[in-house]
This record gives C-alpha cells, structure tokens and sequence, in this order.
C-alpha cells in the first residue's frame, strides 16, 4: 500500500506540476458553461417552446428552469467523460505511454512493484485529478442556476447529482483506461481523445435528446452505460422542477411528455428502466471496465 500511494502522489505531481496544465483543466467546464448557456440554451429553449400546447399558460420560471437543467445535466454528462479522456491526455492516462516512451515503464518493470500496483496507480491517480475538474463543473453548475433564479432543487437532489458526477467519472476513467492501455505514442492518445470528445455529446444524448434519434439508434444507445449516465443526471437535476409543474397544475401528461422528450424516461427495447436499474447498469460498467483494465494490464507484463 505504502508503494502505490507513492506512485498515486507521483502521478499526480506530474498534472499539478504544469500550472498552465491544470488552470487550463479547470476552466475548461467553465467555458463550456458559457457556450452552452449561450448556444444550446437558445436551442433547447426554441425546441421547448415551439412544442407547448396552444392555448396551456406556463410560468416563464419554469421554463428558465427546465432550460437550465437541461444544460447543466448536458454539461456534466460531456465533461465527466470527456475530461477522463481528454483533460488528462497529457498527464495520467497518457502517462502510461510516455512512461514507455520515455523507458519509465522498463524502470517500474524490474522494480519490485507489481504490474497491478503501477496499473492500480495510473486509475486513482486519473480518478482523483478528474474528479477534482468534474466537481468543479458540478460548482459551477449550481452556482449558474442559484444565480439564474433557476434553482429548483432540494438537499436530496444535489446529493444524488454528486452521486452521478462521481460514478459517471469512474466511468469515464475506466474506460479510457481500457481504451489507452495498449497505446505506445502520445499520437495515438491524442486522436483517440479527439475522436471521443467530438461525438460523445451525441452518443450519450446531451446535444441531442435520444428521444429524437431513429428508433434503430436509440435500440443502439440504450446499450451504452454513458445514456443512463446522462438521465439520471437529467432526472436529479429537474427532479425539483417537474414537483413545481405539478403544484401549479400542469397535467400529467404533460409532464411525462416533457421527461420523455428530453431523455429523463428511458426505455430498453419497450420496457421502461427504472433508476435503480441505470445506477445498477453504471456501476456494473465501471467494474467490468475496471476488470478489463486489470487483466488488459497483466497480460501486457506477461509479454
């Protein structure tokens, strides 16, 4: 134990020993909010409106809200991967490849820690700096919808929000720990995070809701962990706004129109999934990427 914290501590040195490095990290969320805020806000706004009913009075609020919780929950589903992926290119995950590049990883083989300690240390060291980008995305989401008059939300459900924020970025780690395990080039690192943070957005369902894709892709999507990622942090961030819809009188099947439409009731071939059913289905992926890893890591020592 006493090796790997070394090792998580080493790895971590190496992102907070480049200032520019971790600003850059930081406010990256931050600019992405104002993009969002500015573009796809007007988006969702356009879309939400043009579909009201003729003739149904709406508090102007509420829709500042539904709005506004659309795109924090876009934002964090986006950045917990993404960041995993990409914010970390040149420090952990990549790491590993300029560890071999650099002959570091010969260095660590002949030493007396285990593969799965040095493999164990990259995955912590990665969750750790993530987890400290994504909570700050998380802050700054809050803070745009106190600010913005838009904040709906109880104790539970900012909890509940942590609670995604966290496991979607384990997520996000371990897979593209799996994805970076075999990789010998910083090149190759830099075109697969490219690659995944110019379609992940649409994958996972925060630019577009699934609910507007072809019946045959959302079949597809529903069997990616990252869509059930984004509905719950959809369903956690506008849990407090649909309770204040049916307080003013709102029907009911309006609102259930409205969380269908933007991805917070998620189907699986027919069958609606429950939300114990999408944590269940998040966690599940994080441990079998986990495992991946693990032996991805073991049998590249055996060689």
């Amino acid at each position: 134990m006493n090796g790997l914290g070394q090792l998580i501590r080493r790895d971590c040195k190496l992102f907070f020993k480049d200032k520019g490095l971790f600003f850059s990290s930081l406010i990256s969320p931050l600019i992405l909010l104002v993009l969002y805020a500015t573009f796809l806000g007007r988006i969702y706004r356009d879309s939400f409106t043009s579909a009201l009913p003729e003739g149904l009075s709406f508090n102007p609020a509420l829709l500042d809200a539904t709005v506004a919780g659309q795109l924090i929950s876009s934002l964090l589903a986006v950045c917990c991967v993404t960041v995993a992926v990409c914010a970390n290119l040149p420090y952990n995950i990549t790491t590993m490849v300029s560890d071999k590049v650099s002959g570091a990883r010969r260095d660590l083989a002949v030493s007396p820690v285990r593969s799965s300690t040095v493999s164990l240390a990259y995955f912590c060291a990665s969750s750790l700096v993530t987890l400290i980008v994504n909570f700050v995305a998380l802050g700054a989401s809050l803070a745009y919808l106190a600010l913005g008059g838009c904040w709906y939300m109880t104790a539970q459900d900012v909890l509940l929000l942590v609670l995604d924020v966290f496991l979607l970025t384990l997520f996000g780690v371990s897979l593209s720990s799996c994805l970076y395990a075999y990789l010998t080039t910083n090149g190759q690192a830099s075109a697969i995070g490219t690659i995944i943070s110019t379609t992940y957005g649409f994958i996972c369902g925060a630019y577009m809701p699934i609910s507007n894709y072809p019946d045959g892709l959302r079949k597809v999507l529903s069997f990616l962990p990252g869509t059930y990622g984004t509905c719950l942090l959809r369903n956690h961030a506008l849990a407090g706004v649909y309770d204040s819809m049916a307080d003013e009188g709102l029907p009911a099947e309006f609102v259930d129109g409205i969380r269908e439409s933007i991805d917070c009731s998620l189907t699986f071939f027919g069958h609606p999934v429950s939300v114990g059913v999408m944590y269940a289905v998040l966690i599940g992926a994080i441990l079998l990427l986990t495992g991946v890893y693990v032996l991805m890591s073991s049998a590249r020592r055996q060689r």
